[in-house]
């Protein structure tokens, strides 16, 4: 009987490499958006306003994917790779110089922008990371699937725990203490990672056409509108609405209560996306992949989509009929979201392998970029609605808005075709 053959020693190291300097960029992505959320609202921010502040963020990484595919495909994984975690110590650094003295307006434009840098920096990290498993990672026994799990569900991981880490920061010592010291720390994160990182990634060829991001693929496609509906449903929530109303049950505005909801919302964060992407590392198992065709796992697409509709819409239903301060409800919306994040992961991690498994060796820059323009579409629907709907309605137009973007993403998840 033959055995299959395991990865390459070079292709395990480089998988490492890219796995650590992800980490290390995902840890200071999520303490970020928790210091500049909670950071913000402290200071008067309107949860519109809030929104804002995220915008170009989102914006930022369409713009970025769509190029960064080609980039890398031109120039190399690796220098996307570290031009990344390079800005973002730029977006860390330039957001110790905001000045508490600016009017609203300005702070708002001057955050905007850094976030609109600090989104640059995610995706590209994020395209040249995705990219690479597929190049890297061993086709027998499921191992694209597993080893593209592993690095989607630790990255969310430390992501959750970047999450805690921020709201401890700018408890314990303020905000500029926090972003200047992330800066210091990812710097050398990123000078060690460009010393360490062994040979195995591809250099770029210089024929690459910008026209070849377009992808010509239907399932390609087809699974990015069902990415982008994915991502709002989630931002739409996560992003404003849910913060900001815990802020407002746990907190009365003094300084020693605003320390306590800044941990506990931070706390919360953190388990939900850390749970998140320990069930995305566990999808692989969970589905059991190595044993079905990829056929079977587009058909699971299809219907892990609809198993995370009812969630919302069950919440809905309870954030309408419920008073929005009784501990029941605040019980009932801590355990849907934890079980949305379970279900989420799933869907998640099946469309994070099926992109790889759609994508051809040769455009799969190209193709993951694409995608992940798509993905950051979605968040940006979901972080402008996120403000919007909490202004308008509270909780249940947020909740309902992200029932209504999940049925969607279940919609276009169904036109995926297994024999294309």
């Amino acid at each position: 009987m033959n055995t299959p053959k395991p990865a390459r020693p070079e292709g395990m190291s480089a998988y490492i490499a890219v796995t650590a300097a992800y980490w290390a960029f995902m840890l200071s992505d999520g303490a970020l958006r928790m210091l500049v959320l909670l950071h913000f609202h402290t200071l008067g921010f309107s949860p519109v306003e809030l929104a804002y502040l995220f915008v170009l963020y989102e914006v930022a990484g369409m713009v970025t994917n769509l190029s960064a595919g080609w980039i890398a495909a031109r120039f190399g994984l690796s220098a996307t790779l570290y031009a990344g975690l390079g800005l973002q110590v730029v977006a860390l650094l330039a957001l110790a110089q905001l000045d508490p003295s600016w009017a609203i307006g300005v702070s708002v434009a001057y955050v905007m922008v850094v976030q609109g840098l600090s989104g640059v920096a995610k995706d590209l990290a994020k395209m040249s990371s995705k990219s690479a498993v597929k190049l890297l990672a061993p086709r027998e026994n499921g191992g694209l699937f597993r080893w593209v799990a592993v690095l989607t569900g630790s990255k969310n991981a430390v992501k959750g725990v970047g999450f805690l880490l921020g709201a401890g920061l700018l408890a314990g010592i303020g905000f500029n203490g926090a972003v200047l010291g992330m800066a210091a720390v990812l710097a050398v994160i990123l000078i060690a990672i460009v010393l360490a990182m062994p040979p195995g990634l591809p250099k770029g060829r210089k024929g690459a056409k910008f026209s070849e991001v377009f992808s010509k693929s239907a399932n390609v496609n087809w699974l990015s509108a069902a990415r982008v509906f994915l991502f709002g449903a989630r931002d739409v929530w996560f992003v404003v609405g849910i913060p900001i109303y815990f802020y407002a049950v746990l907190s009365d505005g003094t300084p020693a209560a605003d320390r306590a909801a800044f941990f506990l919302i931070g706390t919360f964060m953190a388990v939900w996306i850390i749970l998140y992407g320990a069930v995305q590392a566990a999808a692989p198992r969970v589905l059991r992949a190595a044993a079905r065709p990829e056929a079977e796992l587009i058909g699971a697409a299809r219907r892990w989509a609809l198993a995370l509709f009812f969630v919302p819409a069950a919440l809905t239903l309870a954030a309408w009929f419920a008073p929005e301060t009784a501990l029941w409800f605040s019980i009932t919306l801590i355990v849907g979201l934890l079980a949305f994040g379970a279900i989420f992961a799933i869907n998640s991690s099946l469309h994070s392998y099926l992109i790889l498994a759609f994508s051809k060796a040769e455009r799969v820059t190209m193709d993951v970029g694409f995608y992940y323009m798509a993905n950051a579409g979605g968040r940006l629907i979901g972080t402008l609605l996120s403000g919007l709907t909490y202004q308008l309605g509270g909780l249940p137009l947020v909740l309902g808005c992200a029932s209504v973007m999940v049925a969607l993403s279940a919609a276009f998840a169904g036109r995926l075709d297994a024999n294309a």
